[in-house]
């Protein structure tokens, strides 16, 4: 698996912005296969700074129904990966 299959997206939401000014911590969406070190070394190779943690949470797919269909949702991983002090933060363009 290469960086770019590892990490799918940045997620930009309030809390995740929250975290990034305050906590110094990026939050992605990422491969459900993929390990702490493989997203480790995908967001120091992609954004060239250097990564302290990575902690993960794994989230199952929701039950959806549209009428009578029923259908699930794709389960998804998502990563925290906090940099080390000093590192500068990448910025993301919500498009």
């Amino acid at each position: 698996m290469n960086m770019y299959e590892v990490i799918s997206r940045p997620i930009i939401t309030e809390k995740a912005v929250g975290k990034k000014e305050t906590e110094n911590t990026l939050v992605f969406e990422v491969n459900p296969a993929a390990t702490k070190t493989q997203v480790k070394e995908a967001v120091q190779k992609l954004f060239n700074v250097k990564v302290e943690e990575v902690r993960t949470a794994m989230f199952d797919g929701k039950l959806r129904r549209r009428g009578r269909f029923a259908g699930y949702r794709p389960a998804w991983k998502k990563a925290y990966v906090k940099l080390k002090a000093g590192q500068k933060m990448p910025e993301f363009v919500e498009i």
